[in-house]
């Protein structure tokens, strides 16, 4: 009870503390038979590697808070459970700002919370994590700034790859969504890098939103959408020497714009956060999000935690039966 009265207190703003992972041989967690079929997968295949892998150190704090962080998702999991969370992550700035130090600084801040969530979101079973990381509109900052998020940005895609990095740890695919050509090349190299290391990856996807608007994706949609139509529809002579035409309808639809959005192999998300307070979507997944529940935590990103994650996805099953019957009208309706 402690435990969960300090986790939801809504006095303090400081996030929980990370510790190491659980000693298997401190505790022993019995199977569980709950809703979230991927979660309870997920807690014995842990318990499996713990138990084949290398011991580390024993931490009684850390044991306890591990086993106690467990037996949090296995609990939360008997509610309906986000298979797709998408993150604006604002108020690095103003993080670095409040505290006098460089403005890096809470970017920097705000990648090690981006860690931690996704760490977060792969204990809980949540397949899918977005994030808005830079906008094209950001471009139009001073260039001295773009260029030190552009550094900055090459320094962390790099560090993906690193050995006890989430994707190494967890399997994550990464995925970069955006005008790629816009970043300077060694990020947009670095990005590619990435994307095609971890193409293979089972585990869950974080798909990393850079020179990224709404409206830019859909009108690159568009684009593509109708450059196919234009090559399907300039039919070819057959055998007999008849003109045929792959395909009457030139007319681009619903279907043919999200087979060529960034998304396409992506599920709309069913929360979308935006830290800091701020309740506006800036341009970020319209298309995709006329059905999620939209929240705006007053944490800036750098201190957005677990409890403010646990407690959006208790806000998000308080609303799940709406949301579920708009998504079903909205299928009979197409």
């Amino acid at each position: 009870m402690f435990f969960l009265a300090s986790l939801f207190s809504l006095k303090g703003h400081h996030p929980l503390p990370v510790f190491p992972p659980i000693p298997s041989y401190m505790y022993t967690l019995p199977r569980v038979s709950v809703p979230h079929r991927n979660l309870v997968i997920k807690v014995e295949k842990d318990l499996e590697m713990e138990k084949h892998g290398r011991k580390p150190e024993p931490n009684i704090f850390a044991s306890v808070w591990r086993f106690l962080r467990r037996c949090l998702f296995l609990v939360l999991a008997l509610g309906p459970m986000p298979n797709h969370i998408a993150f604006i992550m604002d108020g690095n700035r103003r993080y670095a700002k409040r505290r006098n130090v460089k403005e890096g600084t809470g970017h920097g801040v705000g990648f090690t919370t981006l860690t931690s969530i996704c760490q977060y979101c792969y204990e809980m079973g949540v397949k899918y994590v977005t994030v808005y990381a830079f906008s094209i509109d950001n471009f139009k900052r001073k260039p001295e700034e773009v260029q030190s998020l552009m550094d900055l940005m090459k320094e962390k895609i790099d560090e993906l790859l690193e050995e006890d990095s989430i994707v190494q740890k967890y399997g994550f695919r990464i995925n970069f969504w955006g005008s790629l050509d816009l970043l300077s090349e060694p990020v947009r190299l670095a990005a590619e890098k990435v994307m095609t290391h971890t193409a293979d990856n089972t585990g869950p996807v974080l798909s990393i939103c850079v020179a990224y608007t709404s409206t830019n994706e859909i009108m690159r949609a568009i684009k593509k959408s109708c450059a196919r139509k234009s090559f399907r529809t300039q039919g070819y002579v057959n055998c007999d020497g008849e003109s045929v035409c792959e395909d009457n309808n030139g007319y681009v639809t619903v279907a043919d714009l999200e087979e060529n959005l960034d998304t396409a192999d992506c599920p709309d998300p069913d929360i979308v956060i935006r830290t800091s307070g701020e309740a506006r979507l800036s341009n970020f997944l319209l298309w995709q999000t006329s059905l999620s529940h939209l929240q705006n935590p007053n944490p800036l990103w750098p201190e957005f935690s677990l409890r403010n994650l646990v407690w959006a996805i208790l806000e998000y099953q308080k609303i799940y039966p709406y949301l579920e019957a708009r998504r079903r009208l909205a299928k009979k309706e197409n």
